[in-house]
This record gives structure tokens, C-alpha cells and sequence, in this order.
């Protein structure tokens, strides 16, 4: 996996926590960049961005929640954290259960915030490896003929050489040229392995 510049980002509409903030972070020597709105946020989000996001869940127009429901909308894998203030911990639930990794109530200790984003950035690049490797597996299916990713379906079903031999009127030779050349591009000896990698990405596949 190529090196991935991880960077926190800061959504925050009080100017002085959102300086407080920043300075905390590039002290600790982590790249930053901050928001004063959700909707500055999102006028500058795209999918390349890596990191996690630290997010105020009560801002003036739209708030945190609101702004985490349009990064779902846009399949958005960055780790939220949800900053809040007294009394805000049902939202911040709620939050959770519609995926977000964390959230620290106000008053906050500095290194209890920064444990949360050294997990949520651990969390990225996890989430980021494991979406490379698929990215990878989906290549490698997409490499096979037509004829080859049929006999795939069938050797992952359990087929025998010589029952897809009958059921596609070839010869079992022929079956067994196939199976090789499937086992050869997708970087496999093992039938077993196969059927993992396919059904690892199988909702990735049936999305599309």
C-alpha cells in the first residue's frame, strides 16, 4: 500500500477551541486542518482524504450530526470523533449507532483526546489496507475471461472437474486448464483461500 498522508481534521465554529486545537495537534506532530463550519468541511471534502475527523456536534446551520449523515450519504470511511458539551451524550449515542469511532464530552483532557485520535487514525489506515487488498482481489477477477470467471463461480460452489466438464459440454482437460489459469491470476494455490478472497469482496462486487 502506497504511504497514505494521514491529516486531522478539525470542524469546529468556536474560533478559539479551533486554535487551541490545532496547536495541540501540531505539537503532538500531527498534520491538521481546520473548519469553522460543517458546510466549509464538506465544500472541501473528497474521498482521498485521510485521516479522521474531530467534529463539534452542536454548530450553528448545520451541526455535526447533520454533517455526519451527508459523509455516510457520500460513503465516507474517515473515523468521527464527536466533541460535546454537557447533556449532549444521547446525540452523541446516536451518533455511534450511525458509526461514528468515538466521542469526548467538554471539559476534555488534552491527552484523553489525543489517545481517541491516535485510535481513529489507527482505525483509517485498517480500514484503508484492508480496502487496498480488495481493490487488489477485485483487479485480479476482473483479469479473468469470461469462461474463466464461470468456472471460478462453479469451483467456489463446490464443483467437481468432472461435473462442470458435463454441465458446460467441455472436457475435463480442458476444466482443468481453466482452473489453473484461475488459480495463476489470482495469486492462489489454495481452493479454500480462493473462496475466501471472492467472498471478501462480494459486497463490494454486488454494489457496483
Amino acid at each position: 500500500m502506497t504511504d497514505i498522508q494521514q491529516t486531522v481534521f478539525v470542524v469546529e465554529d468556536d474560533e478559539a477551541v479551533r486554535d487551541s486545537l490545532e496547536l495541540l495537534l501540531k505539537s503532538d506532530g500531527k498534520p491538521v486542518k481546520t473548519y469553522e463550519s460543517a458546510t466549509a468541511f464538506l465544500k472541501d471534502y473528497s474521498d482521498k482524504m485521510a485521516g479522521c475527523i474531530v467534529l463539534d456536534i452542536r454548530m450553528p446551520g448545520m451541526d455535526g450530526m447533520e454533517l455526519q449523515k451527508k459523509l455516510n450519504e457520500k460513503h465516507s470511511i474517515l473515523p468521527i470523533i464527536f466533541v460535546t458539551g454537557h447533556g449532549d451524550v444521547p446525540m452523541a449515542v446516536d451518533a455511534m449507532k450511525e458509526g461514528a469511532v468515538d466521542f469526548i464530552q467538554k471539559p476534555y483532557r488534552e491527552e484523553a483526546l489525543l489517545e481517541k485520535i491516535e485510535a481513529a487514525l489507527k482505525q483509517d489506515l485498517d480500514q484503508r489496507k484492508s480496502l487496498d487488498e480488495k481493490q487488489e482481489i477485485i483487479r485480479r477477477i476482473k483479469s479473468l475471461t469470461p469462461r474463466e470467471h464461470e468456472i471460478m463461480d462453479r469451483m467456489i460452489a463446490g464443483q467437481a472437474n468432472k461435473v462442470i466438464a458435463i454441465e458446460l459440454e467441455i472436457s475435463q482437460r480442458t476444466v482443468e486448464i481453466h482452473r489453473s489459469r484461475v488459480m495463476h491470476k489470482m495469486g492462489t494455490h489454495s481452493l479454500a483461500h480462493l473462496v475466501r478472497m471472492v467472498l471478501s469482496v462480494k459486497d463490494l462486487i454486488d454494489a457496483r
